[in-house]
């Protein structure tokens, strides 16, 4: 007896079938690109899967028509700030379709980027406990920055307005600090390579620390700084990590792994000049103290010096004035015999004074003799008289 069968064609044919009456609508669909292929003619060819325990436990080819792919792909760049490209978790809209020739396709013709903003808030989560459970969030804060560091690079786009920011502030306060420039993509998919790059780069030498700036940005263009290997790279770099990255609303897994984080350029910059500022009050503080010290000592040995001195010139002081009243009393008394000698007292009393042919006071009348002329002066006038006779007394 014959067996009954079917012509392969006839089993595609009642498949494809049994598939559309199935799924007659489209329908939303959660699946990894596994591959995504744009081809010349226009048309991007995809594959699908979903995994499980890291095991790939459904596939499916895909594909988004000619018409539809450019809209669909800018439209998604657009509101996730990154590619549609293979590894990312999606949410489409298909329509179930069987081809006798090439099975099950799914013919995408929707996406949802809100979806694929959830997953990477999922990764940014599954991220930060990995991280957590092996060690990376505390390596960085074993190291210390310098109480001085004046040496930094810089990792940045050349053309990033936050670079400019932290430039201009480092220039403007007039301290000694250098700053070298490595350049790195800072969004999209190629940033946490070109990041690690340029760690690897600067910390080969002698810097005090690199500073890893941005300056803001959408949430998906700063999506990059939560990926896990940029962390490790951050959280094992020997030289402490600074971060700049986002705005105040924004804090990204780098910051956490880093050695500390700012929320601008010009923050990051301050961070610096701060350091230098309070140096620079140290010294001051230092040496205000060392001349307070110093003119302490100056007043006490003037004080030392003033006190003998001070006692010299009251001694001097006394001496003199004794001497001085010791003078006064002598002049004193040379006055009074000056005052009782002086001839006019003497005639104001009734004496008279008689002066010989010389004019010179006669003291004797020894040196007179008759007939001499001799002047007579009184207490009111005078008179010249010639002498007649000389009496001598014995």
């Amino acid at each position: 007896m014959g067996k009954d069968y079917l012509d392969l064609l006839d089993l595609q044919e009642r498949i494809k079938e049994s598939i559309e009456e199935a799924f007659p609508e489209r329908l939303w669909v959660r699946a990894e690109i596994a591959s995504l292929s744009p081809r010349a003619n226009g048309h991007c060819y995809l594959s699908l899967t979903q995994s499980c325990g890291g095991k790939v436990v459904a596939e499916s080819r895909a594909m988004i028509w000619k018409w539809q792919y450019p809209q669909l792909k800018a439209f998604f760049e657009q509101e996730t700030s990154q590619s549609l490209k293979a590894g990312i978790t999606v949410l489409v809209r298909v329509q179930v379709s069987f081809s006798e020739l090439y099975g099950v396709s799914l013919f995408i013709d929707d996406i949802d980027p809100a979806f694929t903003l959830g997953e990477a808030a999922l990764e940014r989560k599954r991220n930060l406990e990995k991280l957590t459970a092996e060690g990376y969030l505390e390596m960085q804060q074993e190291l210390g920055l310098p109480r001085l560091p004046g040496r930094l690079a810089v990792i940045t786009s050349a053309t990033a307005a936050g670079w400019g920011d932290f430039q201009r502030h480092i220039a403007e306060s007039g301290y000694a600090i250098g700053v070298t420039l490595f350049e790195a993509l800072m969004q999209g998919d190629a940033a946490p390579a070109s990041i690690m790059d340029a760690l690897t780069e600067a910390q080969e030498q002698p810097f005090d620390a690199i500073l890893i700036l941005r300056g803001g940005g959408s949430e998906l263009d700063l999506a990059c700084f939560d990926d896990f290997d940029l962390a490790v790279a951050i959280s094992t770099c020997p030289l402490p990590v600074v971060t700049a990255i986002g705005h105040e609303r924004d804090v990204h897994i780098a910051d956490l792994v880093a050695n500390r984080s700012v929320k601008t350029p010009t923050a990051l910059a301050d961070l610096f000049i701060d350091a230098f500022a309070a140096e620079d009050a140290r010294i001051d503080a230092i040496e205000q103290r060392i001349q307070t010290a110093v003119l302490r000592r100056r007043q006490e040995k003037l004080a030392a010096l003033e006190r003998p001195l001070t006692e010299l010139v009251h001694r001097l002081r006394f001496a003199f004035s004794a001497r001085l009243g010791d003078a006064l009393s002598t002049l004193s008394l040379a006055e009074a015999g000056i005052r009782s000698s002086d001839p006019r007292n003497i005639l104001s009393l009734g004496y008279v004074l008689v002066t010989g042919p010389d004019d010179k006071i006669l003291k004797s009348v020894k040196k007179i003799s008759p007939g001499d002329r001799i002047g007579v002066r009184l207490r009111d006038g005078s008179l010249t008289a010639i002498v007649d006779e000389i009496v001598k007394t014995t």
